[in-house]
């Protein structure tokens, strides 16, 4: 080989070896800058976006409401819970009444007494809610309720069971006669209904007889029939259910405000005043 052909060869290979660098390098800068194209334009939309709702990106779901949008939903809801209409005192009509402390009707008439407390709580009225009838000068006059006439009727009922050792000594004037229907009342507000039925058997519960002598209310528990008379469970059980609830009906009555005392070993209850 030629000494010309010697030198050739190494010439164009470190020729070829440049051009071939020079390529890649031209081809890696071309994709740099279309990498950061692409990148900046991806981020501008999302800057604009956050830009326009003020928040950040992972809070764009709220920030799609207009401003204000979720308050305006809601305060309907919280001003219909909070404020109900509150009626003008009207004349006459019967039905629950707001009165301030000299009788005067504020607001009503209201359909029950839940009306007229809400009322009450929503307007901030001093005032209390009484049932009646306001007359032209704005006084209500007092009328029972419904629920107070249902009550007086399943009182009056409870106190047709009372034995027969009262009808010498129930008198409408009678403070002992006050009393026995207060212990009465409040027996039966507690659930405990009074012994005594039309056809002489028991079915138990609470025996109310007089004690004139100590002037009070002698109180105490009747069993079943069929538990104290008959002992179908036997004697002991009687004897258990007896005890248990002389003492709870004591703890019952002086918790209710009674002047509770207890009779000898008997485990009845005196009942002398209500405090």
């Amino acid at each position: 080989m030629t000494m010309s052909a010697m030198l050739w060869w190494p010439a164009v290979t470190l020729l070829g070896f440049l051009l071939f660098t020079g390529l890649v390098v031209a081809l890696g800068a071309s994709s740099t800058a279309r990498y950061e194209f692409e990148r900046n334009g991806a981020r501008q939309p999302q800057r604009s976006g956050a830009a326009a709702y003020g928040a950040h990106p992972a809070g764009s779901r709220a920030g799609r409401r207009a401003p204000g949008a979720a308050e305006a939903q809601e305060q309907p809801q919280a001003v219909d819970v909070a404020v109900r209409p509150v009626p003008a005192p009207t004349a006459g009509g019967t039905g629950w009444w707001l009165i301030d402390e000299t009788g005067q009707a504020l607001a009503g008439p209201f359909a029950d007494r839940v009306d007229a407390d809400w009322a009450a709580l929503a307007d901030e009225l001093p005032a209390v809610p009484v049932h009646g009838s306001r007359g032209a000068d704005g006084a209500v006059a007092l009328r029972p309720s419904p629920e107070e006439r249902a009550w007086l009727a399943e009182l009056g009922d409870q106190l047709d069971r009372i034995p027969a050792e009262w009808d010498g000594l129930l008198t409408d004037t009678d403070p002992l006669t006050t009393l026995l229907v207060e212990v009465a009342a409040a027996l039966v507000e507690a659930g405990l209904p009074l012994d005594g039925s039309p056809e002489g058997a028991s079915a138990g519960g609470v025996s109310l007889m007089p004690e004139p002598t100590e002037w009070g209310v002698l109180v105490s528990w009747r069993t079943h029939d069929r538990l104290g008379l008959h002992q179908a469970r036997g004697g002991a059980a009687s004897a258990t259910v007896q005890h248990s609830m002389n003492a709870a009906i004591a703890e019952i009555l002086m918790n209710l405000g009674f002047v509770v005392e207890p009779l000898g070993g008997t485990g009845a209850s005196l009942v002398t005043a209500l405090r």
